[in-house]
């Protein structure tokens, strides 16, 4: 039975980020995804209010596809939004 049937996950590997906000950074990835996307909290001058609301900053990674060994490494992409 394959994963994308049962939606299981192959196997976890190491990863570190490459350059930007969360250089050096060591994590585990599932499946090797190709994009990693890393969120930190901006601080709101105003009370959230009832909503709730929150401000991230939003920083994307892409899996360098040269690497093939652990630990995968995913590059700084500060071209996207």
């Amino acid at each position: 039975m394959d994963t994308a049937s049962t939606g299981a996950v192959k196997g976890w590997e190491a990863a570190v980020l490459d350059g930007g906000p969360a250089d050096g950074l060591r994590m585990r990835v599932a499946d090797r995804p190709g994009v990693v996307q890393v969120t930190l909290p901006c601080p709101v001058d105003e009370e959230p209010g009832e909503a709730g609301l929150r401000v991230e900053a939003l920083y994307v990674y892409r899996r360098d596809p040269r690497v093939r060994e652990e630990p995968l490494r995913y590059g700084f992409d500060g071209a996207t939004p």
